[in-house]
């Protein structure tokens, strides 16, 4: 009989511990350690010896004899994807595309069916059968001779059909499902999690296969599985989106071989994942009339500026503490700006109800929205509507004053390629400006000459 021992191991930094802690002290997350069971002498019939076809033997190597040929981007012909991974597949990559339940992951990838230039595809499937991906890809489109499906979860079997059918592209849907035999722990553990993620790395860099492992996250929208897996790739992509909009954001977490922060827009129909072509156009597609409370903002995601529309509610409470509701925003920041905005700016907001959303499923974080959050309060508290032809670009500090922001020329484009006529900047940033045809360009220093000229009101 092998021997059997039980470890804790914690989830997010992967550390063992011989018992049960509250908090790890290796990372000081407080209840992240689950207990494992580790067979420590492993019968003959159970123990499984690895080949990924990694040299073990290597050796030093000049970095001017290095090949360039395996630098080389491989387009997927999915013009959004390519922009997040930074212009194209590179060989011997892993990558972990991770999203909640249903926002399109297994779609995503089974649209790789119709790359043709990276050789053939191998999709091998823990969570479905081949029918149901040959389903989605006669939906898709993509059903072709050099996609392969791959029902399993042993990953022994797993690699050593990799090595032998030698694809292009490997696809791993999900890493929670595999599992190695010579390790006890279910599928799915940290321990599994991390010793499957490790083999496929290894044998994906020393082959030249690319690698797409998919992943599940947790409740609070973390990569489930320890914090380890995220390091060990070389780009790690969040879809994200509202599952009750057709909206998805597939942003770049890390990237070792292009921009991070990039962001691709797609739209979910029964096509599947479509591209989006120009994602401002159609988040502010339902702007009709002006509206007290809403407020359009430019925000640089990656490389591309996305203009979008803030709405707030002020209303009054019938609660002891007023309520802060916020979707698509940072809540800490908004009782910053809260803050701010009673302070400086002279309108009592703390007995009022505050609701912030931006429209469309995205997710914004730059602080050059800080104005457009502000105005959106204020035109709600005030019930004066702002000009649904202007733009309101710039970060506010906590002495109310307007500060200025980056790539501010490429925001003020995009607005005009869209019709707008008016677009509030920075007045720190007005000087360096050119004049732009059919748009007027104005500067502000502080909230309260925001709040005067936007909403015609004295503070």
């Amino acid at each position: 009989m092998a021997k059997q021992r039980s470890i804790f191991v914690c989830q997010d930094c992967g550390n063992d511990f011989p018992r049960w802690l509250g908090q790890c002290s290796a990372c000081h997350a407080w209840n992240t350690l689950v207990e494992e069971i580790i067979r420590e002498n492993p019968s003959p019939d159970v123990a499984v010896k690895f080949d990924t076809g990694a040299n073990h033997s290597a050796q030093p190597v000049s970095i001017t004899d290095i090949s360039e040929q395996d630098c080389i981007r491989t387009p997927t012909g999915i013009r959004e994807f390519d922009r997040v991974l930074g212009g194209g597949i590179v060989r011997g990559c892993a990558v972990l595309v991770a999203g909640a339940p249903g926002i399109g992951k297994s779609t995503l990838m089974t649209a790789f069916g119709s790359i043709k230039s990276s050789g053939s595809v191998l999709y091998v499937a823990g969570e479905e059968s081949p029918a149901q991906i040959k389903m989605r890809a006669a939906r898709l489109g993509v059903l072709s001779d050099s996609f392969k499906i791959l029902a399993e979860t042993n990953l022994e079997s797993i690699i050593q059909i990799t090595l032998e059918e030698e694809p292009g592209i490997l696809i791993v849907d999900s890493i929670q499902t595999m599992c190695r035999l010579d390790i006890q722990s279910a599928p799915g553990s940290v321990t599994q999690v991390r010793e499957c993620a490790f083999a496929l790395i290894q044998m994906a860099k020393s082959s030249g296969i690319a690698l797409f492992i998919v992943g599940h996250v947790t409740k609070d929208g973390s990569i489930a599985g320890p914090r380890i897996l995220e390091h060990m790739v070389d780009t790690v992509l969040s879809l994200e989106g509202d599952r009750h909009h057709t909206f998805r954001i597939l942003r770049a977490v890390k990237n070792r071989f292009g921009p991070t922060n990039e962001i691709g827009v797609f739209e979910m129909t029964g096509a599947g994942l479509l591209p989006v072509e120009n994602p401002s156009r159609i988040f502010l597609s339902d702007r009709t009339r002006d509206v007290a409370g809403a407020v359009v903002v430019s925000s640089i995601e990656g490389t591309r500026p996305i203009l979008a529309e803030i709405q707030a509610l002020v209303s009054d409470s019938s609660y002891p503490n007023p309520q802060r509701t916020v979707t698509g925003y940072d809540a800490r920041r908004l009782q910053m700006l809260l803050a701010v905005l009673e302070k400086r700016g002279g309108l009592r907001l703390s007995s009022s109800d505050v609701f912030v959303n931006v429209t469309g499923g995205l997710r914004l974080t730059e602080p050059a929205i800080d104005a457009g959050i502000v105005t959106a309060v204020a035109s709600s508290l005030l019930n004066r509507p702002v000009d649904r032809h202007a733009v309101i670009i710039g970060e506010v500090g906590l002495g109310g004053e307007i500060r200025g922001v980056t790539h501010l020329s490429a925001r003020i484009g995009e607005a005009a390629a869209l019709g707008f006529k008016r677009v509030y900047v920075p007045q720190s940033d007005q000087r360096d400006l050119r004049p732009v045809k059919n748009m007027e360009i104005s500067g502000l220093s502080s909230i309260e000459q925001l709040i005067e000229q936007l909403l015609q009101a004295r503070v």
